[in-house]
């Protein structure tokens, strides 16, 4: 049973690192490249802010399923369930 519950925390481990640190590089690309394009086209503001905004409510969402998911695995794991059987 120990095994199991190293492993998950490994893996959860794993998980929010990556789960952090990927929808992070996917923040900093988009950044990048809206500010690019308010250097090309400044008259085009409120199209590409909005347009920014909403990508990174939606990228920032990623991270937040990680973190419930990990939650799950850490304190409620449905595989410990399954082995104690």
């Amino acid at each position: 049973m120990t095994w199991i519950v190293i492993a998950s925390t490994v893996a959860a481990a794993l998980a929010i690192a990556l789960g952090v640190m990927m929808p992070a590089l996917a923040m900093g690309h988009a950044i990048a490249q809206a500010l690019e394009s308010l250097a090309r086209q400044p008259e085009s503001e409120r199209a590409i802010m909005r347009t920014l905004f909403i990508g990174l409510a939606m990228i920032e969402s990623l991270a937040i399923y990680c973190l419930v998911i990990v939650l799950i695995v850490l304190f409620r794991n449905p595989l410990l369930e399954y082995v104690l059987k």
